[in-house]
């Protein structure tokens, strides 16, 4: 962990940031912190540069590769794992 607050209570000083985003975007940005259960715009858009800055080693790529696997599993386009053994000869 970064070990940043983002709070008053935290030592830092909290400065404001401001940056521009088109509508459309935003629009995403406040209907996910909405469904997701955040009490604000700000939380969330803290919550999700923290967890960038704490877990710079997960890329896009890894993002992928999870969606594509969940889909799979989805469209039960999976091996089980007794057949993939006879498959490739493994007792394991």
């Amino acid at each position: 962990m970064s070990g940043a607050t983002t709070g008053p209570g935290g030592g830092d000083k909290v400065v404001t940031v401001n940056f521009k985003l088109t509508q459309s975007f935003l629009d995403e940005i406040d209907e996910t912190w909405q469904g997701r259960g955040f009490n604000s715009r700000s939380e969330y858009i803290r919550y999700a540069l923290r967890d960038a800055t704490e877990n710079p080693t997960f890329d896009r790529d890894e993002l992928v590769a999870l969606l594509k696997a969940e889909e799979a599993v989805r469209e039960e386009r999976t091996t089980r794992a007794d057949e993939a053994r006879e498959k490739f000869g493994t007792n394991e």
